[in-house]
């Protein structure tokens, strides 16, 4: 049974998502919209999504324009405008607002649900990850795992639903459709190479020339390899070029990394642009997005930490997860406190690098799947890392294919089973229903 059918086709709602990340917003809104479309039907007249996102350090500016690619959404508000929403619960269009609705949180502040909810009379729903706050004020919580109840309140224990990972939603469909693609890749002699330096400054600085680096040392060896690199919707190339330009980059003399230079209109079988070596490695760019088909068909990733380590876990792509720490005051992108600091002028370098060195000492797993897993499954390599170094471990790798069919089966046995965007939805068409049942009594 569809989800329209379970509350009165003549009372339409507004769903309001609140985000903040494009992390977020690629890992947890967009399987969760796309399930509530599925669930709710597809008639704006009666169900009307919009999402509002608040001020994150992650931000990187693009996501408005992430967020309107997704077709199930009708309105997007901007960070910048997010703090009048919340005070004054005006937006930057004056958009309307319908009798009846649901504000569900997926990323930010687990306060703002209170207060936006509160304004606009609408039943709340967060999903909780970690940990869940404001249980008398917020009307349900889909939580990941069991212990996030842990300490709730008798009173308050009914709120509580396991949904489960959301990020293992991320790449599922797409994994069962390029199934054939990647076995048929797979038994090719010419291994595919994904290479995911970040999206942020801070971590382009250092992952563009390394990864570079790393993949010119792989050629010289194996050169039949094939590199790729996705490239984040937050970026248009000319940025992305000047990460691997000397002039641009002062992080390649200093520790004498690969440099490239960006050809738009190369004449590659592929068709699009690449990032030329001085030796003559050639990295095809693809600004699709979200790139899963061509991740699917990677023989092995070098990524850096982030949502990508959950997205290529989710596709049961190998991979190699790299922090490199030669340059410790780059990472500033703290929340709180210690984020303050690290962005001070003139001391900001300092207070980065001290809180950095402190951080990298107490860290546990970095990538998802190992956090899933409570294991190390897919390598972490962590410190001054040397091109030649992890060059090597890729090498070894592609000698030895049963390792990489290995890491991709503990890949997906630890994914965890899909549907936490289901039972989210769930969750959200029963506060509809509560709601549609309280007004029509007050009425």
């Amino acid at each position: 049974m569809r989800g329209e059918e379970s509350f009165s086709k003549n009372r339409a709602i507004d769903i309001l998502i609140l985000s903040n990340a494009p992390g977020e917003l690629a890992t947890w809104v967009k399987p969760v919209v796309r399930v509530l479309r599925q669930k709710l039907g597809d008639d704006r007249d009666q169900v009307r999504i919009s999402i509002v996102l608040s001020p994150c350090a992650n931000a990187s500016g693009q996501e408005v324009a992430i967020a309107r690619r997704f077709p199930e959404v009708d309105r997007v508000q901007g960070a910048e405008h997010f703090l009048q929403f919340l005070l004054w619960g005006k937006t930057a269009e004056n958009w309307d607002w319908r009798q009846r609705g649901v504000v569900l949180f997926l990323g930010g502040d687990q306060f703002f649900p209170v207060v936006i909810g509160r304004r606009l009379g609408y039943r709340t729903v967060v999903y909780a990850e970690w940990e869940a706050r404001w249980h008398s004020w917020i009307d349900r919580f889909g939580i990941m795992h069991p212990e996030v109840a842990t300490h709730v309140a008798p009173r308050h224990a009914h709120k509580f639903t396991v949904v489960g990972d959301l990020m293992a939603e991320v790449g599922a469909e797409e994994a069962r459709i390029t199934r054939e693609t990647e076995r048929s890749q797979s038994a090719t002699d010419s291994p595919l190479i994904g290479l995911l330096p970040g999206s942020k400054p801070m971590k382009l600085m250092l992952g563009v020339p390394l990864t570079l680096a790393i993949a010119e040392r792989v050629a010289q060896v194996q050169p039949n390899v094939r590199f790729v690199m996705p490239v984040a919707p937050t970026l248009d190339l000319q940025t992305l070029a000047k990460y691997g330009d000397s002039l641009q980059n002062p992080i390649i003399q200093r520790f004498s990394w690969t440099e490239a230079r960006l050809i738009e209109s190369a004449p590659t079988g592929a068709g699009v642009p690449i990032l030329k070596t001085s030796s003559g490695l050639q990295v095809e760019l693809w600004t699709s997005f979200p790139a899963y088909e061509l991740l699917s068909q990677c023989t092995l990733c070098i990524t850096t930490v982030g949502a990508n380590t959950a997205e290529l876990g989710a596709l049961a792509v190998p991979m190699i997860v790299l922090l490199p720490t030669q340059q410790m005051d780059v990472m500033r992108a703290w929340d709180g406190l210690p984020g303050l600091l690290a962005n001070l002028p003139g001391v900001g370098s300092t207070f980065a690098t001290v809180i950095n060195w402190w951080a990298l000492r107490r860290l546990g797993l970095l990538a998802w799947p190992n956090i899933w897993a409570k294991a190390e499954i897919v390598p972490e390599l962590v410190g001054k890392l040397q091109p030649e170094d992890v060059a090597a471990k890729v090498l070894d790798f592609l000698k030895h294919p049963e390792k990489l069919n290995q890491m991709k089966a503990s890949l997906r046995q630890v994914r965890g089973q899909t549907g936490a965007a289901e039972k989210l939805v769930q969750l959200v068409c029963q506060e509809i229903e509560k709601d549609e049942l309280l007004k029509s009594r007050m009425n």
